[in-house]
């Protein structure tokens, strides 16, 4: 009953519902041994009807015995029943209902588990060497065959049937893991995201405003007497500025719970275009084949930018590794005053539904679309592109 209930719920995510006996497989098991103890109180039956002597009627019984007892020693009730078939023909009564109930039992057995090619030879042998001695050929050749295909018939059933429900219970054990494995790596990634924006968070809005902060404390100080007015209303942005760095602060806690990093990653340091080459050696020392054309603005470029374009290139190259094959070209220059990011790799065959790119772009056109960028992304001739252009100080791009 506990394996009947462990292949229910298997078999209870999406797709094609699966036979009621492969949900319940103590249903087939039930209904062979109904109709092997109908097959046994009709036989009875027939003996009391006919006023059998005592040996037939032992012999029905040492058959029926057989199949009792096989509900709990399979091999034993087995061997049993199908031994029964040479009592039931030495005392000259017909022996089918004894084959039909030891044909029931073998298929029993080898749905259960058993190996149906040993219960076919034991069934089939004790029929045969029943049919072939005591039997004397009884009904000629045609009775002998009979026998041999109905064994064969029962075991072949029994393990065929056994096969496929074990076949559908392997299919839903991957889909269970395929979706444990997707629901990982997405929690996975919205985690990475979180703590990503977390740490931007801090140290480029946390550094801006401190900065701020320290402007208008010495503007304040910079002010002659008598300016009272904007005194009072720089100390109320110093004020607002304070707000800001205790909301960000609270924010930041709620970012990062459930946080698992250790202390080292916490104080690493914000990723910014300065770290590109970095970032690239890493992903060298990977093995992934990196091609970078470096060329980085000489001007002013917003913190939040770099940022952004650090992140761009990492998901890229992340893919690129992951899914792609043979080297990743990575650009990075400034052109007609924007910033321009190009990667682009050669996509590996048994990638090429696009599998395991889906999260990482999404996050990756959030974080552009954040600073004001755009992204554009194809695939064209097996090669997979990343663009993304920016504006050096954030502003939107047309």
């Amino acid at each position: 009953m506990a394996e009947a209930q462990k292949s229910q719920a298997r078999t209870s995510q999406d797709g094609p519902a699966a036979p009621l006996w492969v949900r319940r497989p103590e249903v087939l098991h039930l209904v062979a041994y109904a109709v092997a103890a109908l097959v046994f109180a009709g036989q009875l039956v027939a003996v009391a009807v006919r006023g059998s002597d005592g040996a037939t009627a032992l012999s029905v019984l040492l058959a029926g015995g057989g199949v009792a007892l096989s509900w709990w020693k399979p091999w034993a009730g087995l061997v049993v029943t199908s031994a029964a078939s040479f009592a039931v023909t030495a005392v000259g009564h017909d022996p089918l209902s004894v084959w039909m109930m030891a044909v029931l039992v073998l298929f029993s057995v080898t749905f259960r588990g058993m190996r149906p090619l040993v219960g076919t030879a034991v069934v089939a042998g004790f029929f045969l060497g029943a049919f072939m001695t005591v039997g004397g050929f009884r009904g000629g050749a045609i009775v002998g065959v009979a026998a041999l295909f109905s064994a064969i018939a029962g075991g072949a059933t029994g393990g065929a049937l056994r096969i496929h429900r074990d076949h559908w219970w392997i299919l839903a054990e991957r889909a269970e893991r395929a979706i444990a494995t997707r629901e990982i790596e997405a929690t996975r990634r919205v985690t990475e995201e979180r703590l990503r924006i977390a740490r931007d968070l801090h140290d480029v809005i946390g550094h801006q405003v401190a900065l701020l902060s320290m402007h208008l404390g010495a503007a304040e100080i910079g002010l002659p007497e008598g300016a009272e007015s904007s005194r009072e209303a720089l100390g109320s942005a110093r004020s607002s500025a304070r707000t800001v760095v205790v909301e960000t602060q609270r924010i930041l806690a709620l970012l990062r719970l459930g946080d698992d990093g250790s202390e080292e990653e916490a104080l690493r340091p914000t990723p910014a275009l300065s770290g590109l080459d970095g970032l690239i050696a890493s992903f060298e020392g990977l093995g992934l084949d990196v091609r970078p054309s470096i060329d980085l603005p000489t001007g002013f470029v917003e913190p939040s930018v770099g940022v952004t374009v650090y992140r761009v290139v990492q998901e890229a190259l992340t893919n690129a590794y992951r899914h792609g094959e043979g080297p990743a070209t990575v650009e990075v220059r400034e052109r007609d005053g924007m910033i321009c990011v190009t990667v682009e790799n050669r996509v590996a065959p048994d990638a090429a539904s696009g599998g395991g790119l889906g999260l990482g772009l999404v996050g990756m056109r959030e974080r552009v679309e954040s600073s004001s960028g755009r992204l554009t992304i194809d695939r064209d001739g097996g090669r997979f592109r990343v663009r993304a252009e920016f504006s050096p100080w954030g502003a939107a791009v047309r």
